[in-house]
């Protein structure tokens, strides 16, 4: 007997390319650490702190009682909320957000363990991860959502036109002679190029 195969769950990236898939999380990456290491050096020079590399990834300057660790906690939370702004240009579907959004927090892992050597062991900076995700797939799903829902505007004239111009496109006159309706958009503008068309109503002759 088959066996059933599993439906994928809502939000899985198995509806994407995994070329496009391995683009939109390098691009992500790229722009979560480009915000992080502005923010972060900004506040250092503003501090006269030295800038290194350790300050976007060593875990352990991620500190609870001193001012540099709440400050570096702050910048990676500002980190979190302006990334919202790529994910929205690049994922735009909200079932995406949260795979996207785990899998930038993941990589950050791998990366501050390889430059520590040694796995975080802070319970501030994992309070401070869980914090951070939280807040971009909160706020993602939330501006995707938005973006979905927006209504797709069309082709076609707009609402203020004038009571003249309206009546070209419905019926003309006030008697109820000479009753028509104008297809195509404008003079000269018909499907065949040949102008516009008119269909009038035939009179109907009184019974004697």
């Amino acid at each position: 007997m088959a066996r059933r195969r599993r439906q994928p769950r809502p939000g899985a990236l198995a509806d994407l390319a995994p070329l496009r898939i391995l683009a939109h999380i390098a691009l992500l990456q790229i722009s979560y650490y480009f915000v992080a290491a502005v923010l972060i050096v900004f506040v250092t020079l503003t501090a006269g702190g030295d800038i290194s590399a350790g300050r976007v990834f060593d875990w352990r300057l991620v500190r609870s009682d001193v001012t540099t660790g709440w400050t570096l906690a702050l910048c990676w939370m500002l980190d979190a909320l302006i990334t919202v702004i790529p994910i929205l240009l690049l994922i735009a579907r909200s079932k995406l957000v949260l795979d996207f959004a785990l899998t930038i927090h993941f990589l950050h892992l791998i990366f501050t363990t390889l430059y520590v050597r040694a796995i975080p062991t802070a319970l501030s900076w994992w309070l401070l991860q869980a914090a951070s995700s939280t807040l971009m797939v909160t706020l993602g799903v939330w501006a995707c959502q938005w973006r979905e829902l927006r209504p797709m505007a069309f082709g076609g004239k707009g609402k203020g036109k004038s009571a003249a111009s309206q009546g070209t496109n419905g019926v003309t006159g006030e008697t109820g002679e000479g009753v028509g309706f104008e297809m195509g958009s404008g003079r000269g503008r018909g499907k065949d190029g040949a102008g516009t068309y008119e269909m009038l109503s035939v009179p109907t002759k009184e019974p004697a």
